[in-house]
């Protein structure tokens, strides 16, 4: 993956049942080849994921080497959410989904990343990735 001349996928795409984890491994192979570009691996985001799996960011990139597919990573992150059950995924991928800027420096981010983008018209995190990466 290089995502210094591409898009990781976005933050709303699911994997598994849950969202970000599309763009997690995105991220993680291009982390993995040395062609993350501007992007961040082990992100706020990421981490979030992260920590739903019960899981490192050292050990998931490993895991996502070995693996190398789609299939055969969404195969490996399934077996290690077989107790986590669909209320778990549901409450995580809404928090995911609608968590925005909460402490006075994280609006002011926010608001200078709208600015740059020239938009006024979201307030959540995988908004701004979405308007940042023009998808909408």
């Amino acid at each position: 993956m290089d995502l210094i001349r591409n898009y990781p996928r976005s933050p709303f795409e699911m994997m598994a049942g849950i969202v970000m984890l599309p763009r997690t491994i995105d991220k993680t192979k291009a982390f993995n080849a040395n062609k993350l570009g501007e992007y961040h691996y082990n992100c706020p985001l990421d981490q979030a994921v992260f920590e739903f799996l019960s899981i490192s960011s050292e050990e998931f990139a490993r895991k996502v080497a070995d693996l190398e597919t789609d299939e055969k990573i969404e195969k490996w992150i399934s077996s290690i959410m077989k107790d986590k059950t669909k209320a778990e995924k549901h409450q995580f991928n809404n928090y995911m989904r609608h968590s925005k800027p909460e402490t006075p420096n994280k609006i002011k981010w926010m608001e200078n990343e709208k600015k740059k983008i020239g938009r006024n018209d979201y307030f959540s995190y995988f908004d701004n990735i979405d308007a940042d990466e023009k998808r909408f």
